[in-house]
């Protein structure tokens, strides 16, 4: 399959590698020049342009920080929609609104293009061996065609429907959860503590017995450790998923409690300069409210 690949940060860029391995024809672009040196070394030819990468592929991935990027590459002047054939496809894997997915999928539609959406959950160490989960929606035919390329990035695919933006409020109420995660792990470390307790004795039980699923061993050995720099995934773009969420379960007329404490947590790290930790160092707030000093 010849795929077009826009986005090389810390996640696509490892994307691009598992799918070059897998044996796919890949040409790619990205905003700035530096990542695209070490991609060009493996034989993937670099465009100057959106639209020139995409009119070279059978589907045209893009994997890009939010919604206002995502919207300039695919729709702006030499955007995607401009290169892509009639009949190929644009697969969005970034974490982007249940809104503008839906404006997306009529943009393609009104120039006889196809479009999936097929965002993912790992971070960066998953996506570079291949193992990220894959939530993908989109026309099923669609679906099938585009599998071996998602196979080549992901260790599954999940499909959650027929209409690309369900795959992205899948993808937001994903990340939702793991904030919770990680908000609730925060606090109990600190209860715990305060209470005498070793943490990594805690940490040792809730992920060895009740609680052993990898999001909380993951995310509870960064928080006992400290470990938010270099970021996994950037504190602002935590915010911007949560304020997705929350946009998205306004227009549904959901109600979401937590979300709303979270993105307080996250609102409260910026202010108090760790914009530029992992989004995990939201947990600091948790041991600050307990009386802590937190790295």
């Amino acid at each position: 399959m010849k795929i077009a690949f826009l986005g090389l940060g810390g996640m696509g860029s490892a994307m691009v590698r598992n799918l070059v391995k897998d044996g796919h024809t890949v040409v790619a672009w990205n905003r700035s020049y530096e990542p695209t040196k070490a991609i060009n070394a493996l034989g993937v030819a670099i465009e100057r342009t959106p639209a020139e990468a995409a009119k070279e592929g059978d589907i045209a991935i893009t994997m890009l920080a939010d919604d206002a990027a995502v919207e300039a590459v695919t729709l702006g002047k030499d955007g995607i929609i401009e290169g892509l054939k009639e009949g190929a496809a644009h697969i969005s894997m970034s974490t982007i609104s249940v809104a503008l997915s839906e404006r997306l999928a009529k943009a393609h539609a009104e120039r006889g293009q196809n479009y999936a959406a097929a965002p993912v959950f790992g971070r960066p160490e998953a996506a570079e061996a291949g193992k990220l989960f894959i939530a993908a929606g989109g026309d099923a035919e669609l679906i099938d065609k585009i599998r071996p390329a998602l196979e080549a990035m992901g260790q599954r695919v999940f499909v959650m429907g027929d209409q690309p933006a369900q795959a992205n409020l899948v993808k937001l109420t994903g990340n939702f959860l793991i904030t919770c995660v990680i908000e609730s792990l925060a606090e109990a470390f600190a209860l715990t503590a305060k209470g005498g307790v070793d943490t990594a004795k805690v940490f040792e039980l809730l992920t060895e017995t009740l609680f052993a699923a990898p999001v909380y061993k993951t995310y509870g050995a960064l928080i006992l450790d400290g470990k938010f720099s270099p970021p996994g995934f950037k504190m602002p773009l935590g915010l911007k998923d949560n304020r997705l969420l929350l946009q998205a379960a306004e227009k549904l007329e959901a109600p979401l409690p937590f979300a709303s404490i979270v993105r307080d947590r996250f609102l409260a790290a910026i202010a108090n300069g760790d914009g530029g930790l992992d989004w995990s160092a939201i947990a600091k707030r948790a041991a600050e409210d307990a009386g802590f000093e937190v790295k």
